[in-house]
């Protein structure tokens, strides 16, 4: 396994110094575990932005008020 070598707040090394009254075997999987559910949580944290970002899309093809008055706002910025 690849070590690495990070800077931590004296809490983040407190808790790992408990890790096994947690219920992990090591500090290293509490830090494997946590990287894992951050991870996780970006993942699905991107998916639903790109599912947001289709579904306005969406929204825009199908409203013809809203693409003039996004055209207007367009035409009148200035360059």
């Amino acid at each position: 396994m690849i070590q690495a070598k990070f800077n931590l707040e004296e809490s983040h090394i407190h808790f790992l110094e408990q890790c096994k009254a947690h219920g992990f075997k090591d500090k290293s999987e509490v830090v494997r575990n946590a990287l894992d559910k951050l991870r996780l949580e970006v993942e699905k944290q991107q998916h639903e932005l790109q599912e947001s970002a289709l579904l306005y899309a969406e929204a825009y093809e199908e409203d013809s008020e809203l693409k003039a008055l996004t055209e207007s706002g367009i035409t009148d910025w200035p360059t």
